[in-house]
């Protein structure tokens, strides 16, 4: 009997065990539904997660840039000193660039006015072309066919006594890329005033940063009398050049050039964060775009085109107008439709309060 009683105390004791388990265990299944209870709705989550940063109310692009420029600048004696540090070396730079090297400028800050300082004080014996690798889009080719028609120029002025004269040639904007670049590996001149600098600010800008357009620019800096001067800010420009094309066609000489100064041209055609656009940032741009150009450029009027300007002697051929439209159309600030009479006309995307204010900044 004993034996029983002792299988029957155990079997009490098992059931009393499970049931303290199961007590538990509603009581975990409770305490998780009653914090459920307190988190908020699902579609209160989503009505949460829904909110945009297009939502907010952002301050014009126009405002806020106008407050960057009040802001003062600091430390501009050291900066001063710096920059008359770098013009004591214009000297070895021309003396590179002669020695067929190509000069890198990199560095924290705008190196705009510091390259185009060097163009004007040091490179005076050169032609100088310059290129803004900053901009959204840039008509490479035309670049190219500058540099040939100056070479032509100049040729032909040297063999004035041979029948040969420019109609004769094909034009040089029909030509393929490759077919000039074939004429100016042909132009060889004991004369230095010959050379040509092709100055580029950013050449790892934007519009530049493809491989054809910098295997382009590589063969160009190969011709004999064309020499490159250029700067870069992006941290992986240097991943835009194989070997070949760093030793052997653009042959860089690198420079730190840090100048510290604001990036104020170079970022106009960057939209700033939390800042809204609209026709004022197309009127900056305009504006920028208007002002970086050859004072021809400028005062080029659209409604009568080829015909006045030849009349105010603004332009001396149908290539030099194109030259100029290209850079308009490149930008969007001149756009091109068919007339009913089937020809192009040109007119500019700009709305009359925009255009106004264009003109009141360039007067």
């Amino acid at each position: 009997m004993a034996p029983r009683g002792g299988h029957a105390a155990a079997a009490v004791g098992v059931s009393s065990g499970s049931e303290d388990d199961d007590e538990e265990e509603a009581g975990f299944s409770r305490s998780y539904f009653l914090a459920k209870e307190k988190e908020p709705s699902s579609g209160k989550k989503r009505a949460r997660a829904a909110g945009k940063l297009s939502d907010l109310n952002l301050v014009d692009e126009q405002v806020l840039r106008a407050s960057l420029a009040e802001i003062p600048p600091k430390h501009e004696r050291e900066v001063e000193a710096l920059t008359r540090s770098y013009k004591d070396q214009y000297r070895n730079w021309l003396f590179e660039l002669r020695c067929g090297f190509g000069l890198l400028m990199y560095g924290f800050g705008s190196k705009k006015m510091l390259l185009e300082d060097f163009a004007s004080t040091t490179l005076t014996d050169f032609t100088v072309i310059v290129v803004n690798g900053y901009l959204p889009s840039i008509n490479l080719k035309q670049v190219i066919v500058t540099i040939a028609e100056i070479f032509w120029e100049q040729t032909k002025h040297k063999r004035k006594r041979q029948t040969a004269t420019r109609s004769q040639l094909q034009p040089f904007a029909s030509q393929s890329i490759d077919d000039i670049i074939s004429f100016l590996n042909n132009q060889t001149s004991d004369n230095g005033d010959d050379n040509v600098c092709l100055l580029i600010h950013n050449i790892d800008g934007p519009a530049l940063r493809d491989a054809e357009s910098q295997q382009y620019l590589a063969q160009v800096s190969c011709c004999p009398q064309v020499h490159v001067v250029a700067s870069v800010d992006h941290v992986n420009a240097p991943l835009l050049w194989d070997k070949k094309m760093v030793h052997t066609q653009f042959k860089w000489s690198w420079y730190h050039v840090p100048t510290f100064a604001p990036y104020k041209v170079e970022g106009v055609f960057y939209p700033l964060i939390l800042a809204s656009g609209g026709h004022a940032q197309t009127t900056k741009t305009a504006l920028v775009v208007l002002q970086s150009l050859t004072p021809n450029a400028q005062s080029m009027h659209f409604s009568s085109l080829y015909t006045k300007c030849r009349e105010r002697f603004l332009v001396s051929s149908q290539v030099t107008l194109n030259s100029h439209l290209t850079e308009f159309k490149d930008h969007d600030l001149v756009k091109i439709r068919k007339h009913s009479d089937g020809q192009d006309c040109l007119h500019i995307p700009l709305v009359s309060d925009a255009l106004e204010k264009l003109l009141q900044e360039l007067a």
